[in-house]
């Protein structure tokens, strides 16, 4: 099957071992010490400050950027950190995150620290919803509202896991631009705490010769991470942000690094299905069903390894290409 035919292999799949949940997988990487440095830097970020005598605030640092603003990756995590930070509480037992919809509304400021202020909407027999909002300068950069179910029994059914080639026979991003040494090279093999492997060719530095709306990518963190499931899930929300809008570049054969390419992220949405650990290799399976209006649409299902769908994502973002030259 060629890489780019995104095609489901079955319709249902097991769910995952619950005796597997919260162990340390025993393929974890040994990182590199920029590696290491960089998820304690992930990890860092993601461990908020509380406002003293305020339950509801919390305050957040954040990743040095090249170009100053925050990665809409990290200020989603963060803000579901916040949420999480009041539902998790004896009085209303374990509620996992199962739904997180959010709007970037300014770029944020990477030098910075950021508000989290989250407003407790309703705490039901079963559900409990929390809004937060992410403030630099007195100003909203996010807005999320994020919903948190008790475990429940119900129907069950999913969408099976395409065929693709393992991660291990695919290069990191740093194996493919290997002797590459450009400025723009240099920006997109700069460690991160997350280790990206593309079934297809990246379109960092250059658009794709075959054009297509579907692409798939392995994700994983570069290191073990603490067997925290709400933690977890921060981090699959923060990687989820990377490549979702891809498949509309792809489709037009333009990569990352074209001259006056504009790209911001609009609007995030996401729903956790099934556990997973953000250090073990998943699955990312992504499309564009639509661009227009300088919007592009991308849809991502995010699976573990043995082919469980954990996560479902949807994101629209604002991507602006130089207008071609006036013919006379």
């Amino acid at each position: 099957m060629h890489h780019n035919e995104i095609v489901p292999e079955t319709d249902t799949h097991p769910l995952p071992d619950p005796a597997r949940e919260g162990s340390t997988p025993a393929d974890a990487p040994t990182p590199s010490p920029d590696e290491a440095d960089a998820l304690a830097g992930l990890l860092g970020v993601l461990d908020l400050s509380a406002e003293p005598g305020d339950p509801d605030t919390f305050v957040g640092q954040s990743q040095p950027q090249p170009w100053g603003r925050v990665f809409g990756g990290q200020v989603l995590a963060q803000s579901l950190i916040a949420a999480q930070r009041t539902v998790d509480t004896s009085e209303l037992g374990a509620r996992p995150v199962h739904s997180m919809h959010a709007y970037f509304l300014r770029a944020g400021d990477s030098n910075e620290p950021i508000t989290f202020a989250v407003e407790r909407l309703r705490d039901g027999r079963s559900f409990s919803a929390r809004r937060t909002h992410a403030l630099q300068f007195g100003r909203p950069i996010l807005s999320m509202i994020a919903s948190f179910q008790a475990p429940a029994h119900g129907l069950d059914h999913q969408v099976g896991m395409p065929q693709v080639p393992a991660p291990e026979t695919l290069p990191s991003i740093a194996e493919q631009y290997a002797g590459v040494d450009t400025d723009a090279a240099r920006y997109w093999t700069r460690q991160r705490p997350m280790d990206l492997r593309h079934v297809d060719e990246p379109i960092y530095l250059t658009g794709s010769a075959e054009r297509s709306t579907q692409q798939a990518v392995w994700i994983r963190s570069v290191a073990a991470l603490p067997d925290d499931p709400a933690l977890h899930a921060a981090v699959i929300a923060y990687a989820s942000d990377y490549s979702l809008l891809e498949p509309v570049l792809r489709a037009h054969g333009l990569g990352w690094s074209d001259p006056g390419l504009k790209a911001a992220s609009l609007d995030h949405a996401m729903w956790w299905h099934r556990p997973a650990r953000a250090d073990e290799w998943l699955l990312y399976v992504q499309e564009s069903p639509s661009a227009q209006g300088a919007r592009g649409l991308g849809l991502g299902r995010i699976y573990t390894r043995d082919g469980v769908l954990a996560a479902t994502v949807a994101q629209e973002g604002m991507l602006r290409v130089p207008s071609p030259p006036s013919s006379r």
